[in-house]
């Protein structure tokens, strides 16, 4: 396990795949809308492998059954809305957090690091979101999907966080679980660290080369250099 011999002087943390596990959540609605579509249900095995760029892309993924394709512009139309409404009803009724995170973010805090939350997910959810697993208070910076002008893994919303801060990307670190969050901390100049347990479409984030791969939150405090 490759250790951070420099205290980063910011850290900031992805949100699905690395705090919580809203699958259960997203799968049900991504399920409630396809049977208001007279669609099959995808299930949360699938749904496991499409998230992590927002829900824009997950409806669209659900409609055409894989990553990358474009749906129907007119169906599309009519099921994004449908999705909306329902994750907006259930968005921390089946989520949980991951075992750890709370035990990770305590020995942060307790070590001096600046934290911020920095996730694809709309504000509107990840605001309740943070706030039912009363995780708010953690973080002096939450960026959203809809923050800034763009998403990760376009690295402007961690370059955003260390202006905010006014910290040097160079001395920063994201920990994330996708191809998403290494892209972005490559591109900002962050040191990135990945758990193992993400998402990431399904594939194994080792091959996406992050400088390291963790199995458990706590494991930072074994990977990053205490203030005291």
């Amino acid at each position: 396990m490759t250790t951070f011999p420099l205290q980063p002087a910011l850290v900031l943390i992805d949100l699905d795949g690395t705090l919580i596990d809203s699958v259960p959540d997203l799968t049900f609605c991504v399920d409630a809308m396809m049977a208001c579509l007279k669609r099959p249900p995808a299930g949360e095995a699938l749904v496991r492998t499409w998230v992590g760029n927002g829900v824009e892309t997950l409806v669209a993924r659900a409609l055409t059954g894989t990553l990358h394709d474009t749906p129907d512009p007119l169906e599309y139309a009519q099921a994004y809305p449908i999705f909306l409404e329902f994750y907006a009803e259930h968005t921390c009724q089946r989520s949980r957090l991951y075992p750890g995170v709370r035990e990770g973010l305590d020995w942060l805090v307790a070590n001096g690091y600046r934290l911020g939350c920095v996730t694809n997910k709309a504000a509107r959810f990840t605001e309740p979101l943070l706030a039912h697993f009363q995780l708010c208070d953690y973080f002096q910076l939450v960026i959203s999907g809809d923050t800034v002008a763009e998403k990760k893994p376009s690295p402007l919303p961690l370059l955003h966080a260390a202006q905010f801060f006014n910290v040097n990307p160079a001395q920063s670190l994201m920990v994330g679980d996708s191809i998403s969050d290494v892209k972005a901390a490559r591109a900002a100049g962050f040191a990135i660290i990945c758990m193992s347990y993400g998402y990431n479409h399904g594939n194994d984030i080792n091959a996406t080369t992050p400088d390291a791969v963790i199995d458990s939150m706590i494991q930072l405090s074994q990977l990053l250099v205490a203030s005291c």
